[in-house]
């Protein structure tokens, strides 16, 4: 029954994370992503073949990035940080009602066990989108940051993101497969451990 458990919450936070970059990217003026079709609760628009394949292999993973313009966007680099914190934020959010389903109503156990699977893939895709390297949501935030004398060398750094991120990840496993010890894993047991601290206290 895990596997259930896996896919409904797979298709449920990825959708949800994918679904409100859209949302946010319309409303703030670009059009890209709802032409797409990307302003949508259908699982089959955002899932991504990597992306869920690293879900199984690694734990973590990625929707497919929703495509937007950023000459339709008023405040580009701001705008674009704002659409890239919404997947992130959807996530949390979707923890967070999770959180107080479970604290105060009574389910019956496949609900519980499809809810709780679903509260924990949301916090981790919460964590790992945060990480700011492309295709994640933390290397537009990461923008913010970026003088603009060094915009060239960010859109370099951005187009290699995807072989840089699979290559750590690689390199993670591998480090863990030698000593036990992952970095990619201790930063999302010790942050999921601090989200859900936070939301049952909120709760």
């Amino acid at each position: 029954m895990q596997i259930v458990y896996l896919l409904i919450a797979l298709a449920v936070c990825i959708t949800v994370h994918e679904a409100a970059h859209a949302w946010v990217a319309y409303k703030l003026g670009d059009p890209t992503a709802k032409m797409a079709g990307r302003v949508s609760l259908n699982p089959l628009h955002h899932l991504d073949i990597l992306g869920t394949i690293m879900i199984f292999v690694a734990h973590f993973g990625w929707g497919k990035p929703v495509p937007f313009n950023f000459h339709n966007l008023k405040h580009p680099r701001r705008d674009a940080a704002l659409i890239a914190i919404a997947g992130p934020t959807s996530n949390l959010l979707t923890a967070f009602l999770i959180a107080i389903l479970v604290k105060y109503v009574h389910m019956p156990l496949f609900l519980g066990n499809t809810l709780q699977a679903i509260y924990s893939l949301s916090i981790i895709l919460l964590l790992f989108n945060l990480i700011p390297i492309a295709p994640l949501d933390g290397s537009k935030l990461l923008a913010l940051l970026i003088p603009r004398s060094r915009e060239d060398w960010y859109q370099r750094f951005l187009s290699q993101g995807p072989m840089i991120l699979i290559i750590l990840i690689i390199c993670d496993r591998l480090i863990d497969g030698a000593t036990g010890f992952s970095f990619l894993g201790t930063y999302l047991q010790y942050g999921y451990e601090l989200v859900t601290v936070g939301l049952f206290l909120a709760t």
